[in-house]
């Protein structure tokens, strides 16, 4: 009876435990600074990879007025640009070693052209001359001046039968290429980045976003009268929100006013990496699709999908997407697989209530805070430099020293799913392919095990192919040899009969 009791509190405990679990996935998101997902789609807590160094406000900045609407920063070189867009103005700092910022120019206007002063600039870049161009919004132009801010020339509508002549040009973000060639975005404008020529001559429209639409809603329209279909939606490609130029010069580009349903069908993808065909390239073999998190569940009265509004990426080809909606950080591998996810929404250091962009200087990141007009700046952990490290270190050809920082990231979490394909990766680029299919197995990483798998069985292979040929001779000859045994014995016992 009392064998009967334990089993009966047993069973009980372990339903309890499991109509637990749902509750704690669901807030799990929640309660955690930093976390991953693992293969099944649990949330994993994981160390966080950056801390936060400082939080720049206007004081901080050295500013005597507040900044006012910033839509913006840009970092080149050691100087980080900031658009403080409601004041009209372009600040310029130089960030030293121990994080201090210099104030070393304020862009209020420029020479050579009128109207000289800007007018809401909302995004910058500069090329490897020195030359600045500026999304002068309020202007309707792109503005290309020297260091000195002398004007070169400017970049207006582009000229196109298929634009509507009432959209008004509004540049709201920029890139430019090593030859200066010009890529931007304009509210209003959904048929792709618009390109422009180093003299300022359009040159057309790339990478437009695949149309989305309702089939019920594409045969209605079919059928529909012209006072119906004009009060549907068109339809038509979506605009970019932002876009961001890689060292390679690959443009990652963010679609804006995604519908839910098309991102969790992967009708439209959150991010795209465009080459300069406009063809996205961006490599997706992660367990689950780039676009933030996977649970868009009601929490803290945020919804919906995570809609990223600035990208940027560091020089091991890691690319940080920052969330608009649930303001989060979502870092991603070269192979697309999920790195880190941080932040959320607060008014405490390390959260956010209106991001609106990031950048990265070194390993470093920037975050900018619409909202709260302030500047966070982010450095690597412990755990995050590890991981970076190594990352480069396989980059580098370094497989014993990056499975060696691998291990060390083991150390500080033992589930984190890179560091096994990490070690698994370094592992086979060893020629160790048997430890290697342990390592993926673990995180059931198939595209990896497959590659060591197949190399195993090639070098089984090569290693027992006496034993092999050995077993396929006797195989095929003890059989030969006993036909033809039983052959020659019946060959002699009929030469026998006619012998009689």
């Amino acid at each position: 009876m009392k064998r009967k009791f334990t089993w009966l509190c047993l069973l009980l405990a372990t339903v309890v435990s499991v109509s637990a679990v749902p509750a704690v996935k669901a807030n799990a998101q929640e309660n955690n600074y930093s976390y991953i997902y693992d293969y099944w789609g649990d949330v994993q807590n994981c160390p966080t990879p950056y801390y936060v160094s400082r939080v720049l406000t206007y004081k901080e900045l050295g500013l005597e007025k507040n900044l006012k609407n910033p839509e913006s920063i840009y970092v080149h070189g050691n100087e980080l640009y900031l658009c403080d867009t409601g004041n009209n103005r372009i600040l310029v700092y130089e960030v030293d070693e121990k994080h201090n910022f210099k104030l070393i120019k304020e862009i209020t206007k420029v020479k050579g052209v009128e109207p000289a002063e800007l007018n809401a600039p909302a995004d910058v870049a500069v090329s490897e001359d020195g030359d600045i161009f500026i999304a002068d919004k309020g202007n309707a132009r792109v503005l290309k001046v020297d260091r000195n801010l002398n004007y070169i020339h400017h970049f207006e509508k582009p000229e196109d039968q298929t634009l509507d002549e009432q959209v008004v040009f509004q540049p709201s973000r920029l890139v430019i290429d090593t030859a200066e060639r010009l890529y931007c975005t304009s509210t209003g404008i959904n048929k792709g980045l618009i390109k422009y020529e180093e003299d300022g001559t359009f040159s057309g429209f790339i990478g437009a976003t695949p149309v989305s639409y309702n089939f019920m809603d594409y045969l209605f329209k079919k059928f529909a009268t012209q006072e119906q279909r004009a009060r549907m939606v068109s339809f038509v490609p979506t605009e970019y929100a932002n876009i961001y130029m890689d060292p390679k010069g690959f443009i990652y580009a963010l679609p804006d006013k995604i519908q839910d349903e098309d991102l969790d069908s992967e009708k439209i993808q959150a991010i795209r990496k465009l080459n300069m065909l406009g063809n996205d390239i961006l490599v997706r073999n992660g367990e689950y699709p780039v676009y933030g998190d996977l649970y868009w569940g009601n929490a803290a009265g945020i919804s919906g999908a995570s809609i990223f509004t600035d990208v940027t990426v560091l020089d091991n080809e890691v690319y940080i997407c920052l969330d608009r909606n649930r303001c989060r950080l979502f870092g991603y591998d070269d192979q697309g697989k999920l790195v880190f996810v941080m932040g959320g929404n607060g008014n405490i250091d390390g959260y956010f209530r209106q991001p609106t962009s990031i950048e990265h200087m070194g390993q470093e990141l920037f975050v900018l805070d619409n909202k709260d007009n302030a500047i966070t700046l982010f450095t690597p952990t412990e755990f995050g430099s590890l991981v970076y490290r190594a990352m480069d270190q396989f980059d580098a050809g370094l497989y014993d020293e990056s499975k060696a920082s691998w291990e060390q990231v083991m150390k500080l979490d033992g589930s984190y799913t890179l560091a096994y394909i990490g070690i698994g990766r370094a592992l086979l680029r060893q020629e160790n392919y048997k430890e290697a299919m342990k390592y993926f197995e673990v995180k059931y990483d198939a595209v990896n095990y497959s590659k060591a798998f197949q190399q195993y069985r090639k070098e089984w292979i090569s290693e027992n192919i006496g034993w092999i040929i050995a077993v396929i001779l006797v195989l095929f000859l003890v059989p030969f040899g006993i036909g033809r045994y039983k052959k020659i014995k019946h060959e002699i016992a009929t030469a026998d009969i006619f012998k009689r």
